[in-house]
């Protein structure tokens, strides 16, 4: 008797390591769980966002909830007042940009060739550039201006019109040097472009079907 149990037991040892020997095979092969997987099973993860340029630009449509529109700024050039709603019926390009910017200047540089390569387009559209920088003011810009020889509609763009941008478009129309740009077709839809310098030709393409409309 004594003989048949300590047979079962060595039976049982045997198994037991078996058992142990293939879940120690399985969990090996088995990938193990990376420490962001064990602690937030529920998290979501964030669209990628690419900031480079891209030419001609793709058009992609945004949110138009246009509460900033008519918000009232000054172009420093004229000291005139405007709003974006009085361009109504038009094409309007605004880009938001800071002075101290060296990328913002070139794509300022690029939006100033525009009316010569659109030729007859060019009474059309509308080129509003929007300092989002708080610590600017109006003296600071029109110097800026002048100095690049930028005579189209510039303004230090209010709190509630960055506000706006940042909370319904992308809070990257906030931060000058990405280059952010948008436009506003006729009918007052708003068209968000790619992050990065756009060239005067890719900006023309992208515009042309929407200045002859």
């Amino acid at each position: 008797m004594h003989h048949r149990i300590s047979s079962f037991r060595s039976l049982a040892v045997v198994l037991a390591c078996i058992l142990t020997l293939t879940g120690c095979a399985a969990a090996a092969t088995m990938p193990a769980a990376s420490p962001t997987a064990r602690s937030s099973p529920t998290a979501v993860l964030s669209p990628t966002r690419t900031y480079a340029s891209i030419d001609p630009p793709v058009v992609n449509p945004v949110p138009t909830v246009p509460s900033w529109f008519d918000v009232q700024m000054v172009d420093v050039n004229t000291g005139k007042p405007f709003k974006i709603s009085d361009f109504s019926g038009k094409v309007v390009l605004v880009d938001t940009m800071a002075t101290w910017c060296p990328t913002c200047q070139g794509e300022m540089s690029q939006v100033k060739l525009l009316p010569t390569m659109l030729g007859a387009n060019s009474g059309n559209l509308v080129r509003v550039s929007l300092d989002v920088d708080p610590n600017e003011d109006a003296s600071l810009l029109k110097k800026y201006a002048a100095k690049n020889k930028f005579d189209w509609y510039i303004a230090i763009a209010p709190i509630e019109v960055g506000r706006f941008l940042s909370m319904n478009y992308d809070e990257g129309f906030l931060n000058p040097p990405l280059q952010p740009m948008l436009f506003i077709d006729k009918t007052g839809g708003v068209y968000g472009l790619p992050f990065g310098i756009k060239s005067a030709a890719s900006i023309q393409k992208t515009l042309a079907s929407y200045l002859t409309k």
